[in-house]
């Protein structure tokens, strides 16, 4: 399973972050963090269900990863 960041998108109600919270943990999620600065969790997901959320129009969905500032 792999990483996956879900944020709420601007102007969506936080509680659609709820229900992908409850949809991500019903198709067999684990919510590793919830943020704080943001509407958002990370969640370890399958890869084969990961439509479940990215096809929520509400959320932002990108797999998890190192971010690097030089190359």
């Amino acid at each position: 399973m792999a990483l996956f960041n879900v944020t709420l998108k601007t102007g969506s109600s936080p509680d659609e972050l709820v229900k992908a919270k409850e949809k991500a943990t019903s198709q067999g999620g684990v919510i590793k963090h919830e943020f704080t600065l943001y509407p958002g969790f990370t969640v370890e997901f399958p890869d084969d269900k990961i439509n479940v959320l990215e096809t929520d129009q509400h959320l932002n969905v990108e797999q998890d990863g190192v971010v690097t500032t030089q190359s």
